[in-house]
């Protein structure tokens, strides 16, 4: 077997159960109302990735070719992401709701050959000049207009199903693929992917959380849903906008759940909240999840503590840090957070994210906005201190594609073996335990005369209202001098008439904790700005914009 080429999982789950399903699609309702689905088995998995191998090598993609797919989350978009590694193109994954701009911009430094989409995505491609220098071959899913180019489902029909494919022989350091940031804190970068990482991230993944052959996943976010296939797990795709996990229909993910029993989930903290809002009214319970994992940003212990009781009792809830540079980094369990390290969270603490994940060394350096460009352990703070999260390990990318100023910035080399830290651009501590607790993002940090203020200890006080919603601290330059500034979004269901006097209730809750007794300037915002990936990071520089508006 090709060990290092991350198709070659697929290879072999399709050898040791090849009659299992792989991936399964909903596909409308029956006339009693009940939802029908298609699936692909292991086998038929690698058999259709296999003669898309084919046909996508006939039409012109080659080794190394970087390679645009915009294909909704489905079997299809399985079976072509397989495909190009085995041929050993380079897939191109960008996120669809990072806005038309980033989405040019990222393209172009991309500098794609190849393009696969739906209609829609060629309609998009030619109204905004997408990778337009770039671009000879372009291969639609649908039917073929005025964009020309292949037509991938008429040359599949000439390829008989049980043709194999000789993949590629990948090697651990040879570029896999591009995926782009969610951009949440400025445009979004492509992380360089190699065989090498996707494969140490198998492993950690697997060793994390104890996944199996014959799990049955969830996965509501598409690129996390290649994790399943690869891992043995049959995914369960769900209808739902995968852009839009905050306006998730609950009925439909639980629906899914009870079809086919599913026994691991993912999704973004907003999804998680949608799902425990709607579990807690209609008093759902989820019993046949082992474990549910939630990423993008942190997990509130309110929104744990109304998930949790859904769950049977063996089942955990576990909130994995990392970013696309680096995944896992660390992870910790809903039990822990909710019975150790909660108390510690609202009094300032920041948000524990548990402990380094197998595969990754990590430490706290001092804070600098500077590129460090030779590692030193003399960087090091002491346990206990704020400083920014520096990590390495097989499952740590080293560059991003096209962008040198930002792999100066952001990557840090160790003379000592040549490997590569990633700084993470949070801050945080470790406390003695070993235990690493998140702070926020570097460039999110309040620098006021009297000291350096950060948002996820700040915003811990305000969050303990409970008519608040969300915080964040945001600071504005006036005269000279950076005054904190905190936004607040309250519960839905909160009275405008109430605003007065929650403000100086948040204003009393301020003054009786050191870190927050300077904020006194309290802002009301009727819905924040949050990303598109996970609709959970909150844009603080649009708020910061916004509330120099509106103090002005």
């Amino acid at each position: 077997m090709n060990s290092h080429n991350i198709a070659s999982l697929i290879r072999q789950m399709a050898k040791e159960q090849a009659h299992k399903m792989a991936v399964c699609l909903s596909h409308g309702r029956d006339t009693e109302g009940r939802v029908l689905y298609s699936h692909d088995t292991f086998l038929q998995l690698e058999q259709r990735s296999n003669r898309m191998a084919i046909v996508l090598e006939r039409m012109g993609i080659t080794r190394g070719m970087r390679t645009v797919l915009m294909v909704t989350p489905g079997s299809t978009f399985f079976a072509l992401t397989f495909a190009l590694f085995k041929i050993g193109a380079i897939p191109v994954m960008v996120d669809p709701g990072m806005g038309v701009k980033n989405l040019k911009t990222c393209l172009a430094e991309a500098e794609p050959e190849a393009f696969i989409g739906e209609g829609k995505a060629h309609v998009a491609r030619l109204l905004f000049a997408w990778a337009k220098r770039t671009l000879r071959i372009k291969i639609s899913l649908g039917t073929r207009w005025f964009w020309g180019g292949f037509h991938l489902a008429q040359a599949l029909a000439y390829i008989p199903m049980e043709r194999s494919y000789d993949m590629v022989n990948s090697k651990a350091d040879d570029l896999a693929a591009i995926l782009f940031t969610s951009g949440s804190t400025g445009i979004p970068k492509g992380a360089i992917y190699t065989h090498g990482n996707f494969m140490a991230q198998i492993k950690s993944l697997r060793q994390c959380y104890n996944i199996k052959p014959g799990d049955v996943d969830l996965p509501t976010f598409p690129l996390f849903a290649l994790f399943a296939p690869a891992l043995g797990m049959t995914a369960i795709i769900p209808s739902m906008d995968f852009t839009r996990p905050a306006q998730v229909e609950p009925q439909r993910l639980i629906e899914a759940i009870e079809d086919f029993g599913v026994t691991s989930m993912f999704g973004s903290p907003a999804l998680i909240y949608r799902l425990a809002m709607y579990g807690q009214q209609q008093g759902v319970r989820l019993p046949s999840l082992q474990r549910v994992i939630s990423a993008g940003a942190p997990v509130s212990a309110d929104v744990l503590a109304q998930f949790v009781p859904m769950l049977n009792n063996e089942c955990r809830v576990f909130t994995p840090y990392g970013a696309t540079e680096a995944l896992p980094v660390c992870s910790i369990s809903s039990d822990t957070i909710l019975q150790e390290t909660a108390v510690k969270t609202a009094q300032g603490n920041g948000v524990c994210v548990g402990l380094p994940a197998p595969g990754i060394t990590l430490r706290i350096i001092a804070i600098d906005d500077q590129k460090i460009a030779t590692w030193s352990d003399n960087l090091t703070i002491a346990d206990g201190e704020i400083g920014e999260i520096v990590v390495k390990g097989e499952q740590v990318t080293h560059a991003y594609y096209g962008r040198s100023e930002a792999t100066a910035l952001a990557k840090i080399i160790d003379p000592k073996d040549g490997a590569c830290w990633h700084r993470m651009g949070d801050v945080g501590h470790r406390d003695s335990e070993g235990k690493v607790w998140f702070c926020g993002r570097k460039t999110h940090r309040v620098i006021t005369k009297e000291k350096t203020l950060f948002t996820i200890p700040c915003e811990a006080i305000f969050n303990k209202h409970a008519k608040v919603f969300r915080s964040a601290l945001v600071g504005i330059k006036h005269e000279e001098e950076i005054i904190p500034i905190v936004c607040i979004e309250l519960l839905p269901d909160v009275a405008a008439h109430e605003q007065a006097a929650i403000r100086q209730a948040l204003i009393a809750l301020a003054a009786a904790n050191s870190i927050t007794a300077m904020m006194e300037t309290i802002l009301f915002h009727p819905k924040f700005p949050v990303d598109v990936r996970h609709n959970a990071k909150i844009f603080r520089e649009k708020l910061a914009l916004w509330a120099a508006e509106v103090l002005a």
